[in-house]
């Protein structure tokens, strides 16, 4: 026996088309294959130079990261600098006080003597450990302003 059927049965229902059936040759190699916009770029997750001068300046040389590492070596060297600065202004002091010079004013010029050392080599010490980054006017330009005219100071305060 066959079983008739119902032209009223419930069939499962068709899934609609966006599409019009109808397309321009040229259509189909402009259309995009993914109906999403991408939200991340191709190179989102490659790494970042960047260059001190941007698109204008090319042939300036790129910064770089200054690592723990090295700011831990370049605080080394200035605290070591700083103990070898403090024997010497104490020689200093002493040469000066030798040549019959005040002690107060000795004094004055050993102490000058020491900041004048210790900024600038604080001074070359940054400049050291990351030149793109802190030899700049800004930076570099008031310890080495600071340190020179210290070390003046020294000198003329020293005198008799």
């Amino acid at each position: 026996m066959q079983q008739a059927q119902h032209p009223q049965s419930p069939q499962p229902p068709q899934p609609t088309s966006t599409d019009p059936g109808f397309r321009l040759p040229a259509q189909d190699a402009t259309t995009p294959q993914d109906p999403l916009p991408r939200t991340t770029p191709d190179t989102a997750r490659m790494p970042v130079e960047i260059a001190p001068g941007g698109a204008t300046n090319t042939s300036a040389a790129p910064l770089r990261d200054t690592s723990a590492r090295d700011l831990a070596i370049g605080g080394t060297a200035i605290v070591v600098l700083l103990v070898i600065y403090v024997f010497v202004r104490n020689a200093y002091v002493h040469h000066l006080v030798v040549r019959r010079v005040a002690p107060s004013s000795a004094g004055s010029a050993g102490w000058l003597l020491f900041v004048g050392l210790s900024f600038l080599s604080a001074a070359a010490v940054l400049a050291v450990v990351n030149a793109s980054k802190y030899l700049t006017l800004a930076v570099t330009g008031p310890l080495v302003a600071v340190g020179v005219v210290a070390l003046v100071a020294a000198l003329f305060v020293g005198r008799r």
